[in-house]
């Protein structure tokens, strides 16, 4: 007897899940199916003249502060780099003298 309900009550909680994965693919094709349609309509009703972009000369955008304070970024580090340099130079001038003495 417990064979014939388990298997009944198998069949029952089977039969339940396909229903409800039928049911659930059924609405989701439905609804891809409208969304779709109206993709289509929009495409085919879609205007095909397309506006060009402004000129390149327009879309550049001109900061003159930003541009400044780039510059000057620009030149502090330049300066960095060149003390930077005086200062090794100086290192290698003094290492030499105090290893090698005064040359002439």
């Amino acid at each position: 007897m417990s064979f014939l309900v388990g298997s009944l009550a198998g069949a029952l909680a089977t039969g339940g899940v396909y229903y409800g994965f039928s049911n659930l693919i059924q609405t989701r094709t439905t609804q891809h199916r409208t969304d779709l349609h109206v993709l289509s309509e929009r495409l085919v009703n879609a205007s095909t003249i397309v506006p060009s972009p402004p000129p390149a000369s327009m879309r550049i955008s001109h900061r003159p502060f930003a541009s400044l304070i780039q510059s000057r970024w620009n030149e502090e580090v330049a300066g960095l780099f060149a003390s930077v340099g005086r200062w090794e130079r100086r290192a290698e001038e003094w290492g030499r003298k105090v290893l090698y003495g005064d040359s002439p």
